[in-house]
């Protein structure tokens, strides 16, 4: 039965022969009076009209759609591509190429969107690359170019320049160890060591050596009630101590004076261990929320407020905690404060 928004090509050609041939058959058959010669004009004529329509279907329209499926592969076409437009192709409706064709431009659309996306975020890293090393550089090169031109002969002025480039140039170790270890955890050069160790354990080691810090803000750090059961997860220790780190330095650094910093570990499924750091300090606009784990990318106020950082280590975060297999997760409200977390395996069995 012909579905009339779905013809293939012989189809198609059936129709318009038998919408050809009728009328003339019928109109044989009135002038002879003989229905033996209107049946054979109508054998004759829905046959050659037939494989006429056919062929022309075949040789003009469906060679331009060979050729639109040509283009849209963008290649030569193999042995197998050949196959399909000699056999597969012409059996496939005019609506189904449409279909074909429209989720093709459909598939370049986002394709091309997310080359724009992708070219806007690289002139960002570019610039913001530049802005992180053009600080330190120019530093340096301004306490050097003073010392050569002579106050390296006071010794009191020879001795704070020469601290002060020495704090510039370590500012630009950290930085090009930072992308050196971003780019080892992407290309997987960086072997995870994994062991079982006590969550717990490994966030009160972070509360200790950053306690020196909380004290200059007065900030306190805790354990969510609840949350003081051992869990153990099964991870690389440094690895995720240097995540930990990362999370309650940013809680220190962005909460307010006499505020908190709290740790919360839930085991989620008996596979997994969900882990928390929260504070109760400045907030992140939601209009940011999306970006904070790209690298380099700081909000205005968190630029502001932080000139010291490389800008990459929510990045690296990120790296490692999806070297793991799993992935960082954030809840923020300005005002109110930030949540950073994320999920790893508990104890391998």
């Amino acid at each position: 039965m012909f579905d009339k928004k779905n013809l293939s090509p012989q189809q198609l050609s059936a129709l318009t022969a038998l919408i050809l041939s009728i009328p003339i058959s019928i109109g044989i058959y009135v002038l002879q009076q003989d229905w033996k010669d209107g049946l054979v004009a109508f054998v004759i004529i829905f046959t050659g009209s037939y494989f006429l329509v056919f062929s022309i279907i075949q040789n003009f329209i469906f060679r331009k759609i060979k050729l639109i499926y040509k283009f849209i592969n963008q290649t030569k076409a193999t042995k197998k591509e050949e196959m399909y437009y000699k056999y597969i192709l012409p059996k496939k409706s005019i609506d189904e190429v449409r279909e074909d064709v429209e989720n093709w431009a459909e598939q370049r659309s986002r394709e091309i969107e997310i080359l724009k996306n992708n070219e806007v975020f690289r002139k960002e890293f570019l610039q913001n690359l530049s802005h992180e090393f053009k600080t330190p550089v120019f530093a340096i090169q301004g306490y050097v170019d003073t010392l050569l031109q002579g106050a390296s002969e006071n010794p009191e002025i020879n001795k704070r320049f020469l601290e002060k480039a020495a704090k510039n140039v370590e500012r630009l170790v950290v930085l090009i160890r930072d992308l050196d270890e971003i780019s080892k955890l992407e290309t997987g050069e960086i072997k995870l060591l994994k062991q079982s160790f006590v969550i717990q354990d490994l966030v009160k080691e972070v509360f200790e050596n950053l306690s020196w810090k909380a004290e200059q803000k007065n900030i306190s750090f805790s354990f969510k009630k609840g949350c003081e059961k051992p869990l153990v997860v099964f991870a690389d220790r440094e690895k995720l101590r240097h995540v930990i780190l990362n999370l309650v330095d940013n809680g220190i650094k962005y909460g307010k004076a006499d505020g908190s910093v709290i740790a919360s570990m839930y085991d989620t499924d008996g596979k997994n261990v969900l882990v928390e750091i929260s504070d109760d300090g400045i907030g992140i606009p939601e209009k940011y929320l999306d970006r904070i784990f790209e690298r380099f990318y700081r909000t205005t106020e968190g630029r502001n407020k932080d000139a010291t950082g490389t800008g990459l280590g929510l990045a690296i975060c990120k790296h490692i905690i999806e070297a793991h297999g799993h992935t960082l997760h954030v809840r923020s409200k300005e005002g109110v404060g930030t949540t950073i977390g994320f999920t790893i395996n508990a104890r391998k069995e």
